[in-house]
């Protein structure tokens, strides 16, 4: 298919089966290529199976080490790749559609407030537990599925699951939360993290990859190792402190940032 579609480039997006197959076409055919780190992948698998990060991440290494450039997020997740030994690393901001997700009509949600809300898929990486078990007043919603949703859903009766949304319905959701609730400590960005701002809604995290890069400092969000108290404090954050933040990650800026990192070969 790659031989057929005669690509002026080839970005493998991720390390999964497709991408290492992706890869070996690359290294046998003579192509260049790049990559891009989204996820910490070590630090996800030894979550969910204990395997050393150092085995993960020396797979990870042998997997990028032909790109002629990895794409990262932040500063902070190059600075941790580099200290592992990799190299070739180049910046692609995210951007968020502050056209589709911004502040509107609250009424959306007829539940009991404040709202908390998490969006995103419902398994052990994501520590969506961490925010369910938080002592809040008001409402709980999770928007997505997943593995664990079954058994969450079950264990925290009181809190709304409401499975996948997308397009206007997602944005609605966003929109009407009072607050948003982003649990995780493996993610390299958190793109939902922009879809709550620029929807005028404050977000909290733990202070790790991600959400310190997005976050700290910005006066839009809070970032504790307690979350419950990260909770509180922002919920007094205006919504245009917010929404004005989001705006600063447009589309235009990201696809300008992917394009000038390909390696053109056609």
């Amino acid at each position: 298919m790659i031989d057929g579609f005669q690509p002026s480039a080839i970005h493998i997006a991720t390390e999964g089966p497709l991408g290492w197959v992706a890869r070996r076409h690359c290294v046998r055919r003579g192509f260049p290529f790049t990559t891009a780190y989204h996820t910490r992948f070590p630090e996800y698998v030894h979550a969910r199976w204990r395997v050393p990060l150092s085995w993960t991440y020396g797979l990870l290494r042998r997997f990028h080490g032909p790109s002629s450039s990895i794409m990262v997020a932040t500063q902070t997740i190059e600075d941790a790749l580099t200290s592992r030994g990799f190299r070739n690393i180049r910046r692609w901001t995210r951007g968020v559609d502050t056209a589709l997700f911004r502040p509107r009509d609250k009424g959306f949600l007829d539940f009991p407030r404040p709202i908390s809300l998490y969006v995103g898929r419902v398994a052990v990486e994501k520590t969506v537990e961490d925010f369910l078990a938080l002592p809040l007043g008001g409402t709980k919603v999770v928007v997505g599925d997943g593995p664990q949703r079954a058994e969450l859903a079950e264990r925290y009766p009181d809190a709304r699951f409401v499975g996948m949304k997308s397009g206007e319905e997602l944005a609605n959701h966003y929109a009407a939360a009072d607050v948003f609730v982003f649990p995780s400590r493996t993610d390299t960005f958190g793109l939902v993290l922009l879809e709550a701002l620029a929807s005028g809604v404050p977000v909290t995290a733990y202070p790790v990859p991600g959400p310190l890069d997005v976050v700290d400092g910005c006066g839009a969000g809070c970032l504790d190792e307690d979350l419950g108290a990260a909770v509180r404090a922002a919920l007094a954050i205006p919504p245009e402190v917010c929404r004005a933040h989001a705006e600063r990650f447009s589309w235009q800026a990201s696809v300008d940032q992917f394009l000038g990192n390909l390696d053109i070969f056609r």
